[in-house]
């Protein structure tokens, strides 16, 4: 399985020896890891760590499993794995409720768990993994590629760069300004009509002659519309 770099794991278990074989193995796949041995402890490095991925153990004490999911939910965009030494539906519905994307009983293969994190990842954070699809374009951020269905466009790297944002951040108007900031650079020092010498480049290679992929909204700004 590929690493994927930059994934934040939040490991939550009361048994020192799960949570110190998992963060081995997720550190040695390139992860960024940090443990918790229970939910109180989880619940107080979350603002600073601010995890992709959270694997929580069901049953500790005080704060369980359960609790940390729910308010996990509430305020993170996070990927929750539910750990539980009980195969019970119940435990299992009652998860999947507050919110839990997956759920695995112990004991549990290290390696399927791994499979796991990556489906999680690719579902939520596509660009984290490389790769993603927003309508008719596709993103592969290795390859520094983008394909509009299916043909892949020929771009300088700031061209790819400048059409990534705007695909990405798609149905939302980005400024002039915003752009710079973005794709050149906050210390750019120079003229922000750049921007329109791009996107007028990137049109022509869209084929978008009649501006409904890449809009102009006078005075505001530019904004990607998605068929």
């Amino acid at each position: 399985m590929n690493p994927i770099k930059g994934i934040r794991v939040l490991v939550v278990d009361d048994e020192p020896n799960i949570l110190q074989f998992l963060e081995l193995g997720l550190l040695n796949e390139g992860f960024e890891v940090k443990t918790a041995p229970d939910g109180m402890a989880a619940l107080t490095m979350i603002p600073q760590f601010r995890p992709h991925v959270a694997i929580l153990d069901v049953m500790m004490p005080g704060i369980d499993g359960f609790e940390v999911c729910r308010m996990l939910k509430k305020s993170e965009n996070v990927a929750i794995i539910m750990l539980t030494a009980k195969d019970e539906v119940d435990d299992r519905v009652k998860g999947l409720m507050l919110g839990a994307d997956d759920y695995m009983v112990k004991p549990f293969s290290f390696e399927e768990l791994l499979a796991r994190i990556h489906a999680r990842v690719r579902n939520q954070f596509p660009m984290l993994a490389g790769e993603a699809s927003f309508g008719p374009f596709r993103i592969e951020d290795r390859r520094k590629e983008i394909q509009l269905e299916g043909r892949v466009l020929e771009l300088s790297p700031t061209e790819y760069e400048l059409l990534k944002f705007l695909v990405v951040n798609h149905g939302i108007v980005m400024s002039k300004a915003l752009i710079l900031e973005k794709v050149w650079g906050y210390d750019f020092g120079g003229d922000e009509n750049i921007v329109e010498v791009y996107i007028r480049s990137l049109r022509e290679k869209l084929g978008d002659r009649e501006h409904r992929l890449i809009r102009t909204l006078r005075g505001a700004g530019y904004r990607v519309d998605l068929p």
